[in-house]
Parts: C-alpha cells; structure tokens; sequence
C-alpha cells in the first residue's frame, strides 16, 4: 500500500512540476495561467493515477502469472470512498490454481492434490494445499498435517462435497499433470 502512496505522490510532483515550467514558459510570452490551474491538475493527476492503479492491477499481475496458474475465480468490491466503484466494480482479490506441483494417484486416477493460491490487493500471497476426489465431486483442505495417502485415504482432514460446476473443482481436475 505505502508504494501506491509513493507512486500517487510521485505523479503529484511530476505534474507539479511540469505545470510549474508551462507557468514559467507563458509568463515569459506575456500570458498567465491562473492560480487554480497548479492545484487543479496535481489532484486530477493524482486521483487519475490512483483509479488507474485500482482497475488494472488485476489485469497486471494476473499477466505475470506462469501459464501453470490459472485464475478461477476473482473477488470485487465497491466502496463509498470511490463512488464510481458501484458503476464498475474493482477486483481486490483472486483465487488461482496452482498446477506445476500437481499431483495425481496412481492408485485412483481420479484423486488429485495441488495448491490454491488466494491473492488479495495490499496482503500476502497465501497457499494452500487442497485434495480433490474428481469422481465424487469433492474437495478437502490440507493444513496443517493432513494428507492423502497413495491409496488414496485422506488423513487429517475431511471430504466436503461441491458442485460438479465449481470452478476449482473443474481446473483441478481438467489440468493435465506437469
């Protein structure tokens, strides 16, 4: 958060400063802009940067994912702080699967193991390992020391059941092991 601060008021100074010399350039011509013009331009460039920040950092970091992450889900929010937010919504966070360290069951194909990764503006990137039964539509955590054992016994954690149409479900079990 402190470099999106930084960055706002980088952009502030950087009109500043180029208002400051246009000012400088039309007085030595005999003409002048008025007073208002300096603040004006620093506080549309500032607010400008920042709705610029909030509605593409998504599409940002998203862009730098390996193809081995695939988005499957995304969290937006609207504030009162930023009232065109209720028109266009902003995404503040996201889930993605993590496939490059899948792993399948020799013994029951349809048992896979990977890692979710929950993605939220200005906190953390956190991981966390899930366990789904792609035949069962099925999904379990695995923390702490929960794990699937190769025959295919769950161990620390339970089943949850989810929809067929859940979309980490649907990655999980579509992805093609690495």
């Amino acid at each position: 958060m402190w470099v999106d601060v930084l960055a706002m008021a980088a952009v502030g100074i950087l009109a500043a400063c180029l208002i400051y010399m246009m000012r400088r350039s039309m007085a030595k011509r005999g003409r002048a802009l008025p007073r208002w013009v300096l603040p004006a331009i620093i506080g549309a460039s500032m607010i400008g940067y920042s709705i610029w920040n909030e509605y593409t950092w998504f599409g940002r970091i998203t862009s730098q994912l390996p193809t081995e992450v695939a988005v499957v889900g995304k969290g937006e929010r609207s504030a009162a702080w930023s009232p065109w937010t209720y028109i266009w919504p902003v995404t503040t966070r996201f889930v993605a699967l993590d496939t490059r360290n899948r792993l399948q069951s020799s013994e029951r194909p349809g048992l896979v193991v990977t890692e979710v990764l929950l993605v939220e503006r200005w906190q953390p990137t956190r991981r966390v390992a899930l366990a789904f039964d792609c035949q069962n539509n099925k999904r379990a955590e695995l923390l702490g020391d929960a794990r699937v054992e190769p025959d295919g016994r769950l161990l620390g954690s339970s089943w949850q059941t989810v929809e067929p149409q859940d979309p980490v479900l649907r990655a999980a079990c579509a992805s093609k092991s690495v």
